[in-house]
């Protein structure tokens, strides 16, 4: 099993003796780019979505996203500013001074909606996908079609080999939507058990995985995670949610820990083959 950009790989003997190979193509961190997550799929036995579907704001343009729709790129500049330099109280503040006038609950959703319809469509046949912190996660059965299989503490066999999926995120002071507890993370990460690719919306707990050089801050990965690759050993385990990470792959162990994001920026899938 070999992971690249689409470089070597094992064969395995098809019909007739010629070499046959399995490919899976990966994406986490859509971010709302539907234009290349139509062609994501393109030439792959499957493609794996690792998360982060919604686009909330577009840290690179400020022009994008459901908070500069409702609010103008003024305003995004204003939070985003205060966020990158960790001002998290004072963007809580002027954030709810922006939300006092709108209903926010039915303004989000109909936005994430919007996208969703949008981001569902684009998932080629067979796709299996979970969630990300800025995701929602009681709103995908409804845009989910039946090419399209969600998993959450939960295992699948592709090719004939075992993929474990945890999604979602750890509690952050950002409160996203699907941030859970420690403890509900690490029941997950149990549930999974030992698997060939784990696959995580968000990385192990390793420095040079979690911190963002553009933020310029740690973001939380996961002990439970980091500590069930040393204990299973899976062949790969592959994450999003850090945009531009101090290392983009490192090992640990025997597994290849892998950032397979940030698909918003790059628009190309990674590709594991076998």
């Amino acid at each position: 099993m070999a992971g690249t950009q689409g470089g070597d790989a094992d064969d395995i003997g098809g019909p007739g003796g010629e070499a046959r190979k399995t490919r899976i193509h990966v994406v986490s961190d859509v971010h709302g780019n539907v234009r290349d997550l139509v062609r994501a799929g393109d030439g792959a036995d499957a493609l794996i979505c690792l998360g982060d579907l919604v686009l909330f704001i577009d840290y690179a343009d400020h022009s994008r996203g459901i908070f500069p729709d409702l609010f103008g790129t003024e305003n995004t500049d204003r939070i985003v500013e205060l966020r990158t330099a960790r001002h998290y109280e004072e963007a809580r503040a002027f954030g709810a001074r922006l939300w006092a006038g709108v209903d926010r609950g039915p303004a989000i959703e109909k936005a994430v909606r919007k996208q969703y319809a949008e981001l569902f469509a684009a998932f080629s046949t067979p796709t299996y996908a979970t969630y990300g912190n800025v995701d929602v996660p009681p709103l995908w059965s409804e845009y989910a079609g039946p090419g399209t299989t969600v998993l959450d503490g939960e295992r699948v066999e592709i090719g004939g080999r075992v993929f474990g999926f945890v999604g979602g995120g750890l509690r952050t002071p950002m409160r996203t939507p699907y941030e859970i507890s420690d403890e509900e993370y690490a029941a997950k990460i149990e549930a999974v058990g030992e698997v060939d690719v784990l696959c995580t919306h968000i990385p192990p707990e390793v420095p040079e995985l979690v911190y963002d050089t553009v933020a310029r801050r740690f973001e939380r990965g996961s002990r439970a995670l980091l500590d069930a690759i040393r204990r299973t050993r899976p062949r790969y385990s592959l994450f999003g949610h850090v945009h531009q990470p101090l290392a983009r792959r490192m090992r640990v162990g025997a597994t290849e820990c892998v950032n397979v994001g940030h698909f918003a920026g790059t628009g190309k899938p990674w590709v594991l083959e076998w």
